[in-house]
């Protein structure tokens, strides 16, 4: 929180975001990597500042890794982090992005943040390469890091092993070609529907929130598809957001578990993930955050109501600031204390909802 508030002064001394509640509001989107911001027109910021937005997401993603590694994986994960930033850099450039540009998309792809230096996002450079470059590197910022450092050791075993890598890349694969299919109907070729689709696919599966088409002109199935996508996540020990893939892996054995019990009473039913066979603790701490998730985002959808807000609009950005999307750009005008919950949102979001909530129960100030 203090470095969201430090944060927000290049932006407010520099007279490019005038209002301090904004210019919080915009470090916040930064260092939790959400990608909403409150500028109207990107292009007329000094570049200096854009650097600095890009660069807070930057290191946002690497404070959650940090935050979320244990002792032993944040030797290797760090690295992999910088690795892949370097090589997406380097990529970018030579598909057309000055050294600027390709330093900038960069760090918001691999913080799965989203802020771009142009209004348009990635769509501004018309390049389907850039736009495959990005969709590779938001999925790999969407992916459990110590699975890349084991694939780049050469173990994919491991990978193929691993049910929340099968159905992050199950997800990818299947809602990418529905979606290419669907969005035929409206004028796109087979090689731009492919692109499209699953540029916006990873975009909004990784939480990263670019967007490089007008999926408000997509056939409403299309849409669906990507509005259900906001309810999902990506992997665990990745720079994502959202509620992450392996909790609904865990919600849903056990709803096997408990359909066998209802045939067969007197038995004796664990679910196992990966091999290893998971504890009761760990089914109920994955249901109380889901329904706390759930829970915060009724009750930010009721405070963007109370200032006029329809209500699917305003769930669609309780979603996207508790899970750090940030696929609504630029912010809608709304009162001071609107955006002050949001930004409250979008912490408590980035900090997987425990580590702040905590500060608000009574036996937490009494020890």
């Amino acid at each position: 929180m203090l470095a969201c508030l430090l944060g927000a002064f290049p932006y407010y001394f520099s007279g490019c975001i005038p209002r301090f509640t904004d210019a919080v509001f915009e470090s916040v989107s930064g260092f939790t990597t959400t990608g909403l911001t409150v500028l109207r027109d990107i292009e007329s910021a000094p570049l200096p500042l854009l650097f600095w937005r890009a660069l807070t997401q930057w290191l946002g993603g690497m404070g959650v890794l940090l935050f979320i590694a244990t002792a032993r994986s944040r030797r290797f994960i760090l690295p992999v982090y910088a690795g892949l930033t370097a090589a997406e850099t380097l990529l970018l450039r030579c598909f057309g992005m000055n050294w600027f540009n390709a330093v900038t998309h960069a760090f918001s792809t691999m913080a799965t943040g989203g802020f771009s230096s142009h209004n348009n996002g990635v769509a501004f450079y018309h390049s389907p390469a850039i736009e495959w470059v990005v969709t590779a590197f938001m999925f790999l910022a969407g992916f459990n890091y110590v699975l890349i450092w084991q694939m780049l050791r050469g173990k994919f075993r491991d990978i193929i092993r691993n049910s929340e890598a099968k159905v992050y890349t199950a997800i990818v694969v299947l809602t990418g070609i529905v979606i290419a299919v669907v969005i035929l109907s409206v004028g796109y070729s087979p090689k731009e529907g492919l692109r499209n689709a699953f540029f916006n696919t990873v975009s909004i599966l990784s939480t990263t929130g670019f967007s490089a088409a007008d999926t408000g002109a997509w056939p409403p199935l299309a849409q669906g598809l990507l509005f259900f996508l906001m309810f999902i996540g990506g992997c665990s020990v990745s720079a994502a957001g959202g509620i992450k893939i392996v909790r609904y892996i865990i919600l849903a054995k056990q709803a096997g578990s408990e359909m066998k019990k209802i045939v067969h009473p007197r038995g004796v039913f664990n679910i196992r993930l990966d091999g290893r066979s998971g504890k009761k603790n760990m089914v109920y701490g994955v249901a109380g955050f889901m329904f706390l998730y759930f829970l915060l985002v009724f009750l930010c959808a009721l405070l963007l109501s109370s200032a006029g807000e329809d209500i699917f609009p305003s769930l669609n950005t309780a979603l996207v600031c508790l899970g750090n999307i940030g696929f609504i750009n630029p912010l809608p005008h709304f009162p001071a204390y609107v955006k002050w919950g949001l930004a409250l949102t979008m912490i408590i979001g980035r900090l997987e909802l425990w580590a702040v909530l905590v500060f608000f129960t009574r036996d937490f100030w009494k020890l």
